[in-house]
């Protein structure tokens, strides 16, 4: 029987190109034939198809070609609609096409269309391709359904290590798909132990199905289905522990912070004087004459090349704080001047002008101080 393979492709084809040109008695012809030599799923899909609608109608202008200005054809798109599908809309002929390819497919791969050493990123991007192309709510086509099953099979059972391998052993879906004990469902056709619609939002929505029911707008398929309590708390525990995980850096870097505050020690000087710390001993830099109050046993710690450290981090201190100040002088006596000059304001002008600005002289002082003038 698997002799007459051939001969029943052949008299699919000629019964496509019939049904399109509308030859309903010629096509259905040859398919009838084509069942008697080989079962092929293609020329079941297009009996039912003429069988349940009594011929394709054309909802538009047939593949012809319009004449341009420049002599160039341009070839319309014909697109057909089922009168007794509940949705009523319409599908083009190249998803009628589509459904018969994935019908006419022999094994997974080729369902897919990757070779049988792909990866998971190309089973992947294949899977998104396929699955979008033959979803029911997007492809009306008939059969579009068990195309988009059998996708989704495919991609279940070929994604799957343990089952991949027990499928390219034995080539046999049923095993492959039920190689498993922890089954969801089994089915003799050889289905894979997730829903396709399960599969598609796992895959498009990069987590868990979610606790809803299924239902294809053209009413080809309804599924329902629910996670028990225990699921539900396991899947909470995980969420907890991803988040967890995901924060960790944070709370490591929070912590490292506050544990460096703690175990840093308060400088040994101050550029005020601190009673409370006993920071009341006045002291000068060497350098540029920086005033700074230390301890009584300061002296003694401090010596030499550790004094010199104190001393220019007392230095880099105080000459902060002064450029700091300095632009508050800065910003006071621009604000009053604009301030004046808006309102007309003599007075203020003259306060303006008679800020000391000591922060700034300071600093300046500082600065020739450092250039060596």
């Amino acid at each position: 029987m698997e002799g007459n393979r051939d001969e029943a492709e052949k008299c699919v084809d000629i019964a496509q190109k019939a049904l399109i040109l509308g030859n309903r008695e010629k096509a259905q012809h040859f398919l009838q034939r084509a069942e008697k030599l080989y079962p092929l799923p293609s020329a079941r899909t297009l009996l039912k198809i003429i069988i349940k609608n009594g011929s394709i109608a054309r909802n538009g202008p047939h593949c012809q070609k319009l004449s341009g200005g420049g002599g160039q054809s341009k070839p319309n798109c014909t697109k057909y609609s089922t009168s007794g599908t509940e949705s009523g809309k319409g599908y083009s002929r190249n998803q009628v096409d589509g459904v018969l390819g994935i019908n006419k497919c022999e094994n997974y791969y080729e369902v897919l269309g990757v070779t049988k050493d792909a990866g998971c990123e190309d089973l992947k991007k294949a899977y998104r391709k396929l699955a979008l192309k033959f979803h029911p709510d997007k492809n009306y086509a008939p059969g579009a359904t068990d195309a988009f099953k059998k996708i989704g099979n495919a991609y279940a059972v070929l994604s799957n290590p343990e089952k991949r391998e027990q499928y390219d052993l034995t080539g046999n879906e049923e095993q492959a798909s039920n190689h498993e004990n922890n089954v969801r469902f089994n089915s003799p056709k050889g289905e894979a132990d997730i829903t396709p619609e399960d599969l598609f939002d796992t895959v498009f929505s990069g987590g868990v199905p979610a606790d809803n029911e299924h239902s294809f707008s053209n009413g080809h398929r309804q599924h329902q289905h629910g996670y028990s309590g225990h699921e539900r708390e396991e899947e909470r525990g995980d969420g907890l522990f991803s988040l967890f995980i995901q924060l960790m850096p944070f709370i490591v870097l929070i912590f490292g912070s506050l544990l460096s505050q703690l175990v840093l020690f308060d400088p040994p000087y101050s550029l005020y004087p601190r009673s409370g710390s006993g920071q009341t001993i006045k002291m000068e830099t060497e350098n540029l004459g920086v005033v700074y109050y230390v301890d009584q046993d300061f002296k003694n710690e401090y010596k030499g090349i550790f004094l010199q450290k104190v001393e220019k981090s007392v230095e880099e201190d105080y000459v902060t704080n002064i450029q700091n100040n300095c632009w508050k002088e800065k910003q006071q006596k621009t604000d009053m001047q604009y301030a004046a000059k808006v309102y007309h304001d003599e007075d203020l002008q003259r306060k303006a002008d008679a800020l000391s600005m000591d922060n700034c002289k300071e600093l300046e002082r500082l600065t020739s101080l450092y250039e060596g003038r």
